[in-house]
């Protein structure tokens, strides 16, 4: 006589900080604020956008399913008091894009907090499963998964050829990202390597444009976001430094969730030039 094997059914999931979250009971529908663009995209794209009732001026797509949740501030510069009157049950931020003390205030009155961190392209796997874990979204969330690593995939495949590059995020003063940011591990996935600011621990450093910069990359990337470089930009920067300036799409390179799957065929085409 055989038996089957047990199924084991998870009944809760563990967020970017350790907490743990259980699933919801949808005999009480979830009011949800993100502060988060790039997972408001990815709520929506579960399916969740009837339980969204805040976002930021950030979150912008889907542009029409967005168009009648309201706004409550920036990443940063977030409306409390408005998020009161929502009545938020579920909050979902993020340790880059939110300021630590605007989320506990924010926490004093929403119970459920659901961090998020993601610092590498895989970890949106794991991003996919814990909101449509919690959210009843699981099959939605496996359809992603496969889409993102059938991606991955592809991308992982393509020849490596190393390339030194410093990506450029803002100007007055001049910023870019650490090695340990998503964005530089999306570049290392087609062997890029980002410029290291030798003197600064920072997640997003500040830097100057001398000569012992320049001797050390082979390519400048101006990001789309959150500065608005344009290709006028570039052109100029080029002229200036005389080293290659490519202008590329930020929310390819630096938005996880649904949005790194079209990201991964983003840096496919950056890879072949």
């Amino acid at each position: 006589m055989t038996t089957e094997p047990m199924t084991t059914i998870k009944t809760e999931w563990i967020d970017a900080i350790g907490t743990r979250h259980a699933a919801v009971d949808t005999s009480t529908p979830p009011r949800i604020v993100s502060l988060v663009p790039s997972v408001t995209e990815l709520l929506c794209d579960l399916g969740l956008t009837h339980w969204l009732v805040g976002r930021t001026g950030f979150c912008i797509h889907p542009a029409q399913e967005l168009a009648a949740i309201a706004k409550v501030g920036g990443t940063k510069d977030v409306n409390i008091e408005k998020i009161r009157q929502l009545g938020a049950t579920h909050l979902v931020v993020n340790i880059d894009e939110n300021e630590k003390p605007t989320v506990d205030a924010l926490a004093a009155f929403i119970p459920h907090i659901i961090v998020t961190h993601p610092q590498h392209p895989q970890d949106n796997l794991t991003l996919f499963r814990l909101l449509g874990g919690i959210f009843g979204a699981g099959a939605r969330a496996e359809n992603l998964c496969e889409q993102f690593q059938s991606e991955l995939d592809a991308t992982l495949a393509l020849p490596r050829v190393p390339r030194r590059v410093l990506y450029c995020i803002w100007q007055d003063p001049w910023m870019t990202v650490s090695r340990q940011t998503y964005i530089a591990q999306m570049l290392a996935l087609i062997g890029w390597e980002q410029w290291e600011h030798s003197a600064s621990a920072a997640r997003y450093p500040a830097f100057e444009w001398m000569p012992a910069v320049l001797e050390n990359i082979d390519e400048v990337l101006l990001s789309t976001e959150p500065y608005r470089f344009t290709q006028a930009h570039a052109d100029a920067l080029e002229r200036q430094l005389g080293k290659p300036v490519t202008l590329v799409d930020g929310e390819m390179l630096s938005w996880y969730g649904s949005r790194a799957i079209q990201g991964l065929r983003a840096l496919r085409d950056l890879a072949r030039g």
